[in-house]
């Protein structure tokens, strides 16, 4: 790899306190990550990459699944310590799904396929969620009827933003690219994504609009 491209590393920011916050959101996101960890199928074993406060890893393990933690950085006190794109501990298909919620946005572009080729390969199914870039509008209607639920979301961003892929200019320094910047509009990643999984859902979390959200099933 090219000494000008960072090479993935810890967050920039104060990860003994980031630890201790726990937020709506957080909840939010545990709830859709275990909806389509069962959309998945009935496989028990999970990687769940990037760990954070440790919330999912706590509902999964009370729901009854063998959940296993892997994280670049030891504050959060993972299993394994490593890099997504690097995940040679793993066997093949050694897990049913492998979860990567707010996880490649902080890898520069040239590991992301690499990333993305270790999560095909260490589990069947893949769960990644993305950053959806810029400030969010929502208008929201649940007219409590059954299975009714309308939003429609407004993004307000540089639409002409291009990410160079190796300066992490986002998110105070954390992230290399989002979703809705130039070269990664939901179409690119799909693409992308498509080289490695069989995309069985995309979606735009209405819950939580700055997360957008992908079930893969590996090729």
């Amino acid at each position: 790899m090219s000494e000008h491209v960072p090479a993935p590393a810890v967050m920039p920011l104060d990860r003994e306190e980031w630890r201790k916050q726990i937020n709506l959101s957080n909840f939010v996101n545990s709830y859709y990550q275990y909806r389509d960890v069962v959309s998945c199928g009935d496989g028990k074993r999970i990687l769940v990459i990037g760990p954070g406060q440790g919330l999912d890893t706590a509902v999964f393990k009370w729901l009854g699944y063998d959940v296993t933690t892997f994280d670049i950085d030891a504050t959060f006190e993972p299993d394994h310590i490593g890099s997504v794109h690097s995940m040679t501990m793993f066997g093949d298909k050694a897990f049913d799904v492998v979860i990567a919620s707010h996880v490649l946005e902080h890898l520069a572009i040239p590991y992301l396929d690499i990333a993305l080729g270790e999560l095909a390969r260490v589990a069947k199914f893949a769960v990644v969620y993305l950053p959806v870039a810029g400030r969010h509008v929502q208008l929201r209607l649940i007219p409590a009827l059954k299975a009714i639920d309308l939003s429609l979301h407004f993004d307000v961003r540089n639409w002409f933003q291009k990410p160079d892929g190796v300066t992490p200019r986002y998110c105070s320094g954390q992230h290399f690219w989002e979703i809705g910047m130039r070269g990664f509009r939901v179409k690119d990643v799909e693409r992308r994504l498509a080289q490695r999984f069989e995309i069985l859902r995309s979606y735009r979390n209405h819950d939580w609009p700055i997360s957008y959200n992908f079930v893969l099933r590996a090729r």
